[in-house]
């Protein structure tokens, strides 16, 4: 377990589902998220992230994956933070759960970006976790939007999104493996969350958390 200390409170913070919980990265969760993306995180016929971490050998996926993890938690910034939490399922980190935001206080809007080992894959994961940090932006910190978007061959992001009630929100063009490729952006309002949402989500260890957000306080609805 990573050492609490009373001036980062954010290892505290617990997302919990049904099937899985959600926390940020202890030292030995990232040497299991490492050899996870080691391991295979998609199709090597294909690209679905728009940076190109995977298009190395295994041992490079792995050490850039740490490398990500050390960089974010060194750039926090309550005004430009990425949370990024490891997915675990039985004990067993199975991926990866990004949400991350800029001027959020104002805003009230954030972005989210994941991945799953490849056996885990298929499984009804990716919503599930997706669903949890859906649920601390819009319930615990009273976000008013979340955004994503994903590669237009990207089926199985672009379903996660459906399922959850995202709507589109314009295209882009990027580059990928010297390609052009068209990304989907899709959006998703406080109020069609509301509407949909039926996963239960507990969420602890939250309050001490919130001046990190750049927030006084959050919605009584936290959990």
């Amino acid at each position: 377990m990573t050492r609490m200390s009373p001036w980062w409170p954010l290892p505290q913070l617990r997302l919990r589902t049904p099937r899985l919980e959600l926390r940020v990265p202890s030292d030995s969760d990232l040497d299991a998220l490492a050899s996870l993306a080691a391991s295979g995180v998609h199709d090597p016929a294909v690209q679905p992230f728009a940076v190109a971490w995977t298009d190395v050998p295994a041992p490079e996926r792995a050490r850039s994956v740490l490398r990500y993890h050390w960089s974010q938690r060194a750039a926090w910034k309550p005004e430009n933070w990425s949370l990024d939490l490891v997915v675990v399922r039985d004990g067993t980190v199975v991926g990866t759960q990004g949400m991350s935001a800029r001027d959020f206080a104002v805003l009230r809007e954030v972005s989210t970006g994941s991945w799953l080992g490849l056996d885990h894959q298929g499984l009804g994961i990716g919503t599930e976790m997706r669903a949890a940090v859906l649920h601390l932006a819009f319930a615990g910190l009273g976000a008013e939007y979340a955004t994503s978007g994903a590669f237009d061959d990207n089926l199985a992001s672009l379903g996660v999104s459906r399922k959850l009630g995202y709507a589109a929100d314009g295209e882009e063009r990027q580059v990928s493996r010297g390609q052009p490729v068209r990304t989907l952006r899709l959006r998703l309002d406080r109020q069609t969350w509301a509407s949909r949402q039926t996963l239960p989500v507990t969420i602890t260890g939250f309050e001490p958390c919130l001046p990190l957000f750049g927030l006084a306080s959050g919605p009584r609805d936290a959990g």
